[in-house]
């Protein structure tokens, strides 16, 4: 065996490289497309695809109306499609067609009433979008999970049982629940959809394993694929170890003269493989260039840290309090859950692996005890100064979270820097508490970086205002006259609310947001509803727009009008009294008018003598003026022969 031997069918599948091969197409044919999620699990494939004018969004509401939107490979429910429908967006698919199976195999069994157990991770997207196309399914990751499932729900052996698996699943795993499910159920059927290319990648992983000294696994940390191949090659290989890039893999230390196995999962680029298998050449080369000796190397193990140092280690365990690093010293590193990272997302298993290999700095050494305590954030920190200077000199806008609240504003955490945003700067109005933004992820400049002082400056303000320009920009540059939006209520007055619909305000008029009758649109609405509008009209030179929200379709004034007719005698309720008669709700959302001379046979002074506001009176429609949409009533018709009322009266 070579000293670097890479596995045969190490990289893209199929069904990946159709994904990127389509997005890289249709953003060359088109210009920029947008990816509902990365369209595969790897940072550096999605980065270069964004390089090329594919953008990744996290939610359908971020892309322009008519925009082209790519399916990744794993898949989405039928909900996002009929989303992408209503929001007018292009839909170009690049399910993997083995994902795409699976969804035809699960709605039909869900449609001929079987349940649907679906072996995989629960959070994965693709495990997420196979779940949406059953009607009733249950998702499992083990044979104990299956079994409590199994009980818990009270099965029988005869319910109607369908059991499919992710396609990057560990075969072996997934046989077990299998095998379990074949002695409880009677009445089973079993899909095999394990993806071919998976299944060859893990045998010829796990057979390179058993012939390595060290295991190199190349992929994202985040690619579920890549992780099980760790996993595999672990249990026969203990020096398995998980590398994205070169980079990564140039950190490792080897042993003198080991031979070292080469995989990749599904997620992984050509290229990239290459240059890691470059990497290792030259790293096996050297280490049989530099053999120690046993008193060398004893000697290197007795190596001491002091604070302040930059250290590599290997994750080896992961717990819910700490991340333990062997740092090849006498001293055992672990590192604080608190010290990975101030973002308070931050999800310790979407980012940390067992087997990877992780930059840390010393922040405390304990000879007695014999540990050191650890920080990653810090470490990330020193290569945030350098990020935060070039956003301020390019005037790029930076994310960050808002960690806390004191007397001149708040502070954003940046990639591990505190940057400082001033009350005037944050966006907020004067007079409202500042807490708000606690916790929120923000986007913001910076203005000011003074690093001998450890002082960053930034405005949430003006990252506000050139977001809401750009957004506006797109607005006002597909904006027409039925167009729907779904906005955001802003603000109320006593005449209609604003809402936004992307960067752009627009005023529903109270009458337009209700066929009822509304005396304030807070009835109705507060600040921060999502409202659903479409467009009246607009004035792109004065930069005003009139929005809708009442459905025509429900129009009462035309069910008025379908289903009553002059000489018809409807029952009716008293809404308002005035001094020339009372006017009544014939049908939620259409009034009419009994004059005061129709209200009774005997004369009346005012209508108040006769009816009262909430009374439930039986009338007769004396005339309908559909141009006008007015309605004249009638008490006193009931009970003796009555004409439409006259000219005079209707003028009253």
């Amino acid at each position: 065996m070579s000293k670097v031997t890479v596995a045969p069918h190490a990289g893209f599948c199929f069904g990946v490289a159709r994904a990127v091969g389509l997005a890289q197409k249709q953003a060359k044919q088109y210009g920029t497309c947008y990816t509902l999620g990365p369209i595969i699990h790897n940072r550096a494939v999605v980065e270069s695809l964004a390089a090329e004018g594919v953008i990744c969004v996290d939610s359908l509401q971020e892309v322009p109306s008519g925009g082209r939107v790519f399916i990744r490979a794993h898949g989405e429910t039928p909900q996002v499609y009929q989303e992408m429908e209503t929001l007018g967006l292009c839909c170009c698919d690049a399910t993997c067609p083995d994902v795409q199976k699976i969804h035809r195999i699960v709605s039909e069994q869900s449609q001929n009433g079987h349940i649907v157990f679906i072996f995989g991770d629960k959070k994965h997207p693709e495990v997420i979008g196979i779940a949406g196309w059953c009607q009733h399914s249950y998702i499992f990751s083990d044979e104990e999970t299956l079994q409590k499932l199994w009980i818990d729900n009270g099965f029988q052996a005869d319910t109607p049982v369908s059991i499919v698996s992710q396609t990057t699943a560990q075969r072996p795993l997934y046989e077990k629940c299998v095998n379990f499910l074949k002695k409880v159920c009677t009445n089973l059927k079993i899909f095999d959809t394990i993806c071919n290319a998976t299944v060859l990648r893990q045998q010829e992983a796990a057979e390179l394993a058993a012939q390595s000294d060290v295991m190199i696994v190349v992929g994202d940390s985040l690619s579920a694929n890549t992780r099980h191949l760790v996993e595999i090659c672990a249990r026969v290989c203990p020096r398995t170890y998980l590398v994205e890039d070169a980079a990564g893999a140039s950190r490792l230390l080897l042993p003198t003269n080991a031979r070292v196995g080469l995989t990749a999962g599904a997620s992984a680029p050509a290229r990239v493989i290459k240059e890691v298998e470059i990497t290792m050449s030259e790293l096996v080369k050297k280490s049989g260039e530099m053999e120690e000796s046993f008193a060398e190397m004893l000697e290197q193990s007795f190596k001491t840290l002091t604070t302040g140092d930059k250290v590599s280690g290997l994750v080896t365990a992961v717990t819910p309090t700490e991340i333990h690093v062997d740092l090849g010293t006498k001293h055992a590193g672990y590192i604080p859950v608190a010290e990975l990272s101030d973002d308070p997302s931050y999800v310790v298993a979407d980012h940390i692996r067992v087997g990877e290999t992780i930059e840390t700095f010393v922040m405390r050494v304990n000879d007695v005890e014999g540990t050191a305590l650890l920080s990653k954030k810090r470490v990330d920190a020193v290569q945030s100064w350098e990020d935060i200077e070039v956003a301020r000199e390019a005037h790029n806008m930076v994310e960050g979270i808002v960690t806390e609240e004191n007397k001149g504003g708040l502070v954003v955490s940046v990639r591990g820097v505190r940057v400082f945003v001033p009350a005037s700067q944050t966006g907020i109005p004067k007079d409202s508490p500042l807490s708000v933004l606690l916790k929120k992820r923000v986007k913001l400049y910076v203005t000011e970086v003074n690093r001998a002082r450890r002082r960053v400056v930034g405005s949430i303000r003006a990252a506000q205002a050139d977001d809401r320009k750009l957004k506006s920009d797109v607005v006002w540059g597909s904006i027409e006259v039925g167009k729907r939006y779904q906005g955001v209520v802003k603000s109320l007055t006593a005449y209609g609310a604003f809402v936004d619909i992307g960067g752009v305000d627009g005023m529903v008029h109270v009458s337009e947001l209700s066929w009822k009758r509304v005396s304030h649109p807070s009835d109705l609405v507060k600040v921060g509803d999502p409202l659903e509008v479409y467009v009246l009209s607009f004035d792109t030179e004065k930069k005003k727009i009139s929005l809708g929200h009442k459905n025509k379709d429900e129009n009462p004034w035309q069910k008025f009008i379908d289903t009553h007719t002059v000489g018809d005698v409807v029952k009716v309720r008293v809404v308002k009294l005035a001094a020339f008669g009372a006017f009544c709700e014939i049908i939620p959302g259409v009034d009419g008018l009994i004059h005061i001379s129709h209200i009774s046979d005997q004369r009346i002074n005012k209508p108040s003598d006769a009816l009262y506001e909430g009374q439930a009176v039986d009338v007769k429609i004396l005339e309908i003026d559909q141009e006008h949409k007015k309605i004249s009533l009638s008490i006193r018709a009931l009970t003796s022969y009555e004409e439409a009322p006259s000219t005079e009266e209707k003028n009253d």
